[in-house]
């Protein structure tokens, strides 16, 4: 029952964020006046009074903008468990242990590099922005499993290798997105800066439908892995005992958290720390049971990179302030403090 209030709790928390969201910027929209507008194009009418210009500024920048960041939040924050539940540890964020850099590498490959070539000249921008999906797909799945083949063994994902891992990947993919935006040209190596600094700013209706099925199937079919993860948090060779196919487990999990990782990466660049908060957040609140967990996450990851891009574009209006340093300052204490927790573990079992 506490879980279904939950959950119900977090739906309320995210419409009304979206709602307020929607209504922030330079020309102010009331909440009221939100729901209007969105009620008057589903066709029913409110006595609430706007103008135009508001309608305008709405639905064509604020609301494509704020469905994307719901979106990327949901995305990113099923692909946070799902890592978590596969490494059986809190700190499997797909940013921290060099997924995410892993993507972004991809993503400045093809803008530098790729796209520069006459065989990959493309005008259209929804194919353009599937060609980048596709890379950074690619670079996100082979970061992801070199990340668990390295911090495996003997059947156990050792935490000091994986975080270890993580920095050399992070740090390896980051020499190497210097390398490439070295010898980028101004509008490229603009392009380039976007990706890794991460930003909502460019969202669009257009962008928004591409992006649609990338995060729609791994938020929509990760929770039917609900069960073999919570299997899977006993152990591998307990999960096959209870008939779990645990390779078959492993690859789905890569592929649809790589999935989503890539897909936020190619329109929105790195956005760090909200796969390793949020999970971390929910499960404080109602467990570890992955049935709830994923679902929960979801929205509560939506509602936070929402309120997350609210900061980015008021914090030094008419400036924007890449979403990815707003959602580092929130993750960068809660990665110390989940650290300092897991000190305090280890010092009490040794004891």
């Amino acid at each position: 029952m506490k879980k279904k209030w939950v959950t119900i709790a977090l739906i309320v928390l995210l419409l009304v964020v979206v709602i307020l969201a929607a209504g922030i910027g330079a020309m102010k929209i009331s909440p009221t006046q939100v729901v209007a507008i969105l009620f008057d194009r589903a066709g029913l009418h409110l006595p609430v009074a706007y103008d135009e210009g508001m309608a305008n500024v709405l639905m064509h920048i604020r609301l494509p903008r704020v469905v994307m960041a719901v979106l990327i939040g949901a995305g990113l924050s099923v692909a946070g468990v799902a890592m978590q539940g596969l490494f059986r540890n809190p700190m499997a964020d797909p940013g921290l242990i060099g997924i995410s850099f892993g993507a972004s590498l991809f993503a400045v490959l093809v803008i530098v590099v790729i796209s520069a070539l006459p065989a990959f000249a493309i005008d259209n921008l929804m194919s353009r922005y599937y060609l980048l999906s596709l890379f950074t797909f690619l670079g996100a799945c082979i970061t992801s499993f070199l990340i668990f083949r390295i911090s495996r063994t003997n059947g156990k994902t050792m935490l000091v290798t994986l975080l270890l891992a993580g920095l050399a990947i992070n740090g390896l993919c980051r020499a190497m997105i210097d390398l490439i935006t070295y010898t980028a040209d101004d509008q490229q190596l603009r392009n380039a800066t976007i990706w890794t600094m991460g930003s909502l700013g460019g969202a669009n209706w257009q962008i928004v439908l591409m992006l649609l099925p990338f995060i729609l199937t791994p938020v929509l079919l990760l929770p039917s892995l609900a069960k073999s993860l919570n299997a899977f948090a006993l152990g591998e060779n307990e999960a096959a005992y209870l008939g779990i196919n645990v390779k078959r487990l492993k690859t789905l999990i890569i592929v649809l958290a790589t999935l989503a990782v890539g897909a936020s990466v190619a329109v929105a660049g790195i956005i760090g720390f909200v796969g390793l908060i949020v999970p971390h957040i929910v499960r404080t609140i109602s467990g570890n049971d992955h049935r709830s967990l994923l679902l929960n996450s979801a929205l509560a990851g939506s509602a936070l990179l929402t309120l997350a891009d609210v900061c980015s574009r008021t914090l030094i209006a008419p400036a924007e302030l890449p979403i990815g340093i707003v959602t580092a300052v929130l993750g960068a204490p809660v990665f110390v403090m989940l650290l300092l927790k897991q000190k305090k573990q280890l010092r009490t079992v040794q004891s």
